[in-house]
């Protein structure tokens, strides 16, 4: 479907309760992000053999589950369904209708959200036992995971920039983060490949896989439900 550029939705602007909602979560995400630093820093015990790999385990579950979050977004429910539909699925198919809409979103706007389902991981790192190696690794697992997710958006949105930070640029050549190229995947129609954003590390192997899909069918099997039935963004 095409649309003037004035015609195409956007994205809703947020009032003062929920942006003093956002600022806490950025806010306190960081805190958390400097506290397990901190703790782990300060415990020799979690400077084991395995830590990279548990950093790295973190990262690659970061992105698998953006991919998860972004395609259950696009695909099932409807925007009417209350709070989830104006706060969790608009966002997502607006985008798809207006993807340069991302880039007149402001740090806050952009990050808040993200910022907020991330506290609960960092805390849930922060609160976890360093006294054995079990715990050692799963609070180093846990914490990755939250801090790789925090910048998902930033990602994303560089994603969309055509000049992007030089640094973000770098990474981005080097296969570190989310590309232009690699991200236009999931822009091309149907929409329905390259959904992972945090970094795009999945996106290869849930591509081979046919995850995705798989995952739908199994889905509309055992529900019954049709997956992109809302037809007021397609």
């Amino acid at each position: 479907m095409t649309q003037h550029a004035e015609a195409l939705p956007k994205h809703d602007v947020m009032g003062p309760v929920t942006r003093a909602l956002e600022a806490s979560s950025l806010f306190v995400a960081c805190g958390l992000v400097a506290w397990n630093a901190a703790r782990f820093a300060a415990e020799p015990r979690a400077l084991r053999w395995w830590l990279p790999l548990a950093l790295l385990a973190g990262a690659i579950a970061a992105d698998l589950v953006s991919g998860l979050v972004h395609w259950a977004a696009d695909t099932w429910g409807h925007e009417s369904l209350a709070f989830l539909g104006p706060r969790f699925l608009r966002p997502f198919r607006v985008h798809h209708l207006n993807p340069e809409d991302i880039l007149e979103r402001d740090f806050l706007d952009l990050n808040g959200d993200v910022a907020l389902l991330a506290c609960p991981v960092l805390l849930g790192a922060a609160l976890t036992s360093l006294s054995e190696e079990a715990s050692q690794l799963a609070s180093v697992f846990l914490a990755a995971f939250g801090t790789f997710s925090l910048p998902t958006n930033l990602v994303h949105l560089w994603a969309h920039q055509a000049n992007p930070p030089r640094w973000a640029a770098w990474l981005q050549r080097r296969g570190l983060i989310l590309s232009r190229d690699v991200h236009q995947g999931h822009h091309t129609a149907p929409h329905t490949s390259h959904y992972c954003i945090a970094t795009g590390w999945c996106n290869p192997a849930l591509e081979a896989l046919g995850f995705f899909p798989a995952l739908e069918r199994a889905i509309e099997s055992l529900t019954g439900a049709r997956p992109r039935s809302d037809e007021a963004y397609r």
